[in-house]
């Protein structure tokens, strides 16, 4: 499964959790708290380094 290119923006992996439940629902009002919840998510995740091309 590729992942989507909001998980470049939304780091951490409850916010990832989130997105996920989020964009599983369908509706107007489920749509505008999804968008809002990737903004807002974006902006505090911003200065955090990315999970998937950190080596260990």
């Amino acid at each position: 499964m590729e992942k989507s290119i909001v998980f470049t923006l939304i780091k951490t992996s409850c916010g990832r959790k989130k997105y996920s439940e989020l964009s599983d629902k369908k509706g107007l009002i489920n749509r505008i708290r999804l968008f809002w919840f990737i903004l807002i998510a974006s902006i505090r995740d911003l200065n955090l380094p990315n999970p998937d091309k950190t080596k260990n």
